[in-house]
């Protein structure tokens, strides 16, 4: 009887190792939360530290299998661990890292860390860093879905954080509103996947819609996965919650919207585009094609207009997850798949860099702020050059990074962006990001204009924790150190999407 039920009963996966990061923070995370409840307000930094901790112990597991180069598969074949999700990971966790630190006086001086479950910030930050883990390591639909939703409920929370705040409140539930609306398609799309090849692993939909799929079924699908993936990127035309939600959120909250999230997403584009669906690559890339102008053209033009910070950073954002789309759209040309390595390893180089840019931008916003002062307005960086001489330096930084300005990070990312899209024989597409990258340097220039050639019109001084000033000393200092000397970050995320291709 047991040999027959053995033979029956299909051989389940019980490989732990590759999740052990996971396993580790799922327990912190939940271990944080009671702890909290018996901290009192005074001693709410107990729970900063333990988070902090919690972030460098998932480093250590995620950094000993990263050194291991090794791909390997669990929980049957729903969950990878590569050289790719082990480096997005690595990223992640220095992005919600560096967020808790710029967030500690922030939130503390907006009572966000009050009452008796005042620890839910981190808690809830900690949540959604496991969704974006699991997005980033998902090797099935399911999995994958599953992250998407623990990420996003966390986030729909956080947004909402401020329940006394009519403006975080509409924030909160344009954003869940929308969020759905983006679960719903990209579940719809799963659907007719699933419908088309019969499976949700990744490996054999890549397998199945290259034999015998129906392809009309196929196009459907891609068509609705395509529209939630552009959602989570906040993709025109699929960026009408970034501008409000970046904007009526917390600043520590829109910090933790609109940076590691796009190193998640960009995950999700690979597993489900790349890996599951590269026999459809015609179909995607025209989609890519048309998000990524779109986004490049309205982010960068309605930018100009704006007059609070965080919405000009929102379109930013929008403008730069652009380029992230034109390299993913230049990997294959026609049967040509020569260009792939170069081309995703050029968008995986630009989420990581948008995302330690944006850190210290929004880093920068909450060292002006202050208890019932937002510094959200850009008049508010007026001065900042007599006010604070070395964070004037640091921003400036971060601006002629997001402009593109040499020899700063982020020139390099939009030249190795421009060389994938040149080398798949789309000239034409490149002088149109470089056309609306020179427009898109007004706005950046303008904020450096501000601080250092007008009048202060707060010569308050300026009061920050000593840890948040040594962490934005040094995400200034790596944004310009990783510009002149790109080669090595370049080299390894160009290692990481040959070894995940490989797989």
């Amino acid at each position: 009887m047991n040999e027959m039920t053995n033979t029956l009963l299909p051989a389940v996966d019980t490989n732990l190792v590759p999740v052990y990061a996971e396993i580790f923070l799922l327990i912190a995370a939940s271990a944080i939360l009671l702890i909290d409840l018996y901290l009192k307000g005074s001693r709410r930094n107990v729970t900063y530290y333990l988070s902090l901790l919690t972030l460098v112990g998932c480093a250590v597991f995620s950094w000993a299998d990263f050194n291991s180069g090794a791909t390997v598969y669990t929980f049957n074949h729903m969950y990878v661990s590569d050289p790719m999700s082990n480096l997005l990971k690595l990223f992640t966790y220095l992005a919600v890292g560096v967020t808790l630190v710029y967030s500690r006086q922030y939130v503390g001086e907006r009572g966000m860390l009050s009452g008796n479950l005042g620890g839910e910030f981190y808690v809830l930050a900690l949540f959604s860093m496991l969704g974006q883990m699991i997005m980033i390591s998902g090797n099935s639909m399911l999995s994958i879905y599953l992250g998407v939703e623990l990420m996003s409920l966390s986030l729909y929370a956080l947004v909402a954080m401020r329940r006394d705040h009519a403006v975080s409140t509409e924030a909160a539930m344009k954003y869940f509103v929308l969020g759905a609306l983006a679960s719903g398609f990209m579940l719809y799309g799963i659907s007719m996947i699933y419908g088309a090849t019969g499976s949700l692993d990744v490996n054999e939909i890549a397998a199945r819609s290259v034999d015998g799929a129906n392809t009309t079924i196929l196009v459907f699908g891609l068509v609705f996965l395509v529209a939630g993936m552009a959602f989570k990127l906040g993709a025109v035309p699929f960026h009408m919650w970034a501008p409000d939600v970046y904007q009526g959120a917390p600043t520590a909250v829109t910090l933790l919207l609109g940076g590691a999230p796009k190193l998640a997403a960009f995950a999700m584009l690979m597993r489900i585009l790349v890996e599951a669906l590269p026999s459809m690559a015609y179909d995607w890339q025209q989609m890519l094609l048309v998000l990524a102008v779109l986004s490049l053209a309205i982010g960068n033009l309605t930018a100009i207009a704006q007059t609070n910070i965080k919405r000009m950073l929102a379109y930013s954002s929008i403008a730069q997850m652009g380029y992230v789309l034109l390299a993913m759209m230049a990997g294959v040309v026609g049967d040509d798949t020569s260009n792939m390595a170069t081309a995703y390893s050029a968008a995986m180089y630009s989420s990581i860099t948008y995302v330690l840019t944006t850190l210290g931008s929004f880093g920068v916003v909450m060292m002006l702020a202050r208890a019932g002062f937002e510094a959200d307005l850009l008049a508010d960086f007026k001065g900042l050059g007599k006010r604070s001489p070395w964070f004037a330096v640091v921003m400036t930084i971060l601006m002629f990074s997001l402009a593109g300005v040499p020899p700063m990070m982020g020139f390099m990312a939009k030249w190795a962006v421009l060389q994938a899209v040149a080398n798949a024989g789309l000239v034409w597409l490149a002088v149109i990001a470089v056309l609306f990258s020179l427009i898109g340097a007004f706005y950046y220039l303008r904020v450096v204009k501000l601080m250092w050639f007008d009048e202060a019109a707060d010569a308050s001084p300026i009061v920050t924790p000593a840890d948040m000033r040594v962490a934005l000393s040094l995400n200034g200092i790596m944004v310009l150190v990783l510009g002149v000397i790109p080669g090595a970050l370049l080299g390894t995320c160009l290692q990481a999407i040959r070894a995940t291709l490989a797989s």
